[in-house]
């Protein structure tokens, strides 16, 4: 245990299997362990690397390896799958993640904050409430459907929908105007836990400070900018404001050889939800032309001539990222350029 240098380990619900490295790279410490064995080993073991892939759990035990005194590494999972070697199993992810911990250019996730953890389940929560919602409607167009009516869609119709059908004056049987009733209800009390999600979302953003900066932007609201403190914990991990616009899938996906290069779509890589809200944000103020050249000039106006719709989206959706990345740095509010 005194000579470990890093200690790899692949985590799991209930199992964990840890793989120490030396320092001159070769295996010195080989367990499998439950959760409890793992924080006592962690405990009585000396100040060294703990690496772990960034995963589900993989943010609350670093933060336990932290208050342990150890230097913990968080690895994307798409980076350590390169030094799997042979067969998969559990030992042989975890020698993969401490040997990919090692290298001099790999790229590491910070670890998130208890608060942004927290900001996140709140999110996710709201995420699943509105799926649900939207399946329930779906639900209800598709039984009336079934009795021959074309419902309206959208949550303004669905809010009306008793009296929609007495107005067109359908009759449907009562048993299937109770079951409508069920889901109906089921319809509002999703609606009713979403408006309160979005309550939480923007007490929280009140006591922060970044968050009334991040909101100072055109087009971010305080969906994006909670997601903007709950998924990117230290924006000085990247580079410049490109890079978070690559981390979240908004450059263009590259497959250059031979000295020619080659620019496809874009990536979609990174965080999926972030890359959607900040698309649907870019779409809202581009749906405002005077607002948008108001704010960025004649840019966006030429290239709304000379693009589709939906690219210049994309462009805009990229510049609010990097604009995000500059307020998260600089701790300074939006200015329009002059």
């Amino acid at each position: 245990m005194m000579l470990i240098k890093v200690l790899g380990i692949d985590l799991g619900k209930t199992s964990f299997h840890l793989i120490g490295h030396d320092y001159a790279g070769r295996e010195v410490y080989r367990k499998k362990c439950n959760r409890a064995q793992l924080l006592k080993i962690l405990l009585q073991l000396d100040k060294t690397t703990v690496a772990m892939e960034s995963c589900a759990g993989s943010h609350w035990l670093a933060r336990k390896c932290q208050s342990f005194g150890h230097n913990t590494k968080l690895i994307p999972p798409q980076y350590v799958k390169p030094y799997v070697k042979t067969n998969k199993n559990d030992y042989i992810d975890a020698d993969a993640i401490a040997e990919a911990s090692a290298r001099p250019s790999m790229r590491f996730v910070s670890v998130k904050t208890e608060e942004s953890q927290i900001l996140s389940a709140v999110q996710r929560i709201r995420s699943g409430f509105i799926k649900e919602q939207t399946a329930t409607m779906c639900r209800i167009g598709a039984l009336l459907l079934e009795f021959g009516i074309n419902f309206p869609r959208g949550h303004a119709a669905m809010g009306k929908l008793f009296q929609w059908l007495a107005d067109k004056n359908h009759t449907l049987p009562p048993l299937l105007l109770q079951e409508l009733a069920v889901l109906y209800e089921h319809y509002q009390y999703l609606h009713q836990k979403i408006a309160e999600q979005d309550k939480k979302i923007k007490a929280v953003l009140k006591e922060s400070e970044m968050g009334e900066l991040l909101q100072t932007i055109p087009g971010i609201g305080p969906m994006i900018a909670s997601a903007c403190l709950s998924e990117v914990p230290s924006p000085k991990d990247f580079k410049n404001g490109r890079h978070l616009a690559a981390w979240v899938g908004l450059v263009p996906r590259q497959y250059s050889t031979g000295g020619k290069s080659t620019l496809l779509g874009i990536s979609k890589r990174g965080n999926k939800s972030l890359r959607t809200l900040f698309i649907h944000g870019a779409r809202a103020l581009i749906s405002r032309p005077k607002i948008a050249e108001a704010i960025f000039g004649d840019w966006i106006t030429e290239l709304l001539k000379r693009k589709p719709f939906n690219v210049v989206v994309v462009a805009l959706a990229n510049k609010l990222a990097r604009i995000a990345w500059s307020v998260m740095v600089t701790g300074l509010p939006f200015r329009k350029l002059n």
